[in-house]
């Protein structure tokens, strides 16, 4: 029986290997995925759309912590930004070096960006061997392939985003004077910036489909429902090129005027 748009799946006593192969909708969703065992990859490569984002845990603080509107992106890490190129000022940098910095930032950003959707956050089927890591590939990048249009559970929650950016300054810090790396940083912190804004954009504005963001939309839905293991490219296509990883998308047909 076809469920209503927007209306949560009903519940299902359907196993397979041994395991549930759905979740409960009504009760909060994030300690039940854990269960669902070899059909983890089945699941959230099977994505639904509800009128309101899914409750994630039973607890209100945590629920609250799960939640990110777009806007607390910019909010947050702009200013970081801003005193990172700043201090690497302070640290003896000109402006012409930090400048440099900060676009050797950005242009590590676009492998980053390339690498972590195709070799971490599209681990699927690897991460199946225990409860543990499957709740924590759902929580990092699962949510989004089962709910690609949920506004809430989209862009990166700051508290995830401040261990990468953690682990980005100390890999540029064994390897770079302080001044450097906050240069370096700064622009890698911008890059991601305009990745979360712009993958928010292609999910959840409407585009005019020959401009170029029209284009990097169809491109990116059609890697959440044509074929998720190409495509891995948000903001430029170009790593997708590089790795031959790039998707076949059809041009739309311009109307005749």
């Amino acid at each position: 029986v076809p469920r209503p748009k927007g209306a949560p799946p009903p519940p299902s006593a359907e196993t397979e290997g041994g395991y549930p192969k759905d979740i409960d909708w009504s009760k909060p969703i994030v300690l039940q995925v854990g269960n669902l065992g070899t059909n983890y990859d089945k699941f959230v490569h099977d994505p639904i759309v509800l009128d309101e984002p899914a409750r994630f845990f039973q607890w209100d603080f945590f629920e609250f912590f799960s939640r990110t509107p777009w806007y607390v992106v910019p909010i947050v890490w702009v200013p970081v930004v801003c005193f990172m190129l700043y201090h690497s000022a302070n640290l003896g940098l000109t402006p012409v070096e930090a400048a440099k910095g900060w676009a050797g930032g950005i242009t590590f950003w676009t492998v980053m960006e390339y690498g972590l959707h195709r070799w971490v956050f599209h681990m699927d089927e690897k991460v199946q061997f225990s409860w543990l890591s499957i709740t924590a590939h759902f929580l990092l990048h699962g949510v989004h392939h089962k709910l690609p249009q949920d506004p809430m559970r989209l862009v990166f929650p700051p508290v995830l985003t401040t261990f990468f950016l953690a682990a980005f300054w100390y890999f540029f810090y064994a390897m770079f004077p302080a001044s450097w790396t906050y240069a370096i940083t700064s622009g890698g912190l911008s890059g991601y910036i305009c990745y979360d804004l712009c993958h928010y954009y292609l999910h959840h504005s409407g585009i005019p489909p020959l401009s170029y963001f029209g284009r990097l939309k169809r491109y990116h839905l059609a890697h959440h429902y044509k074929d998720h293991k190409l495509g891995y490219g948000i903001t430029s296509k170009f790593w997708d090129v590089v790795f031959g990883t790039l998707l076949d998308v059809p041009e739309p047909k311009a109307k005749a005027s």
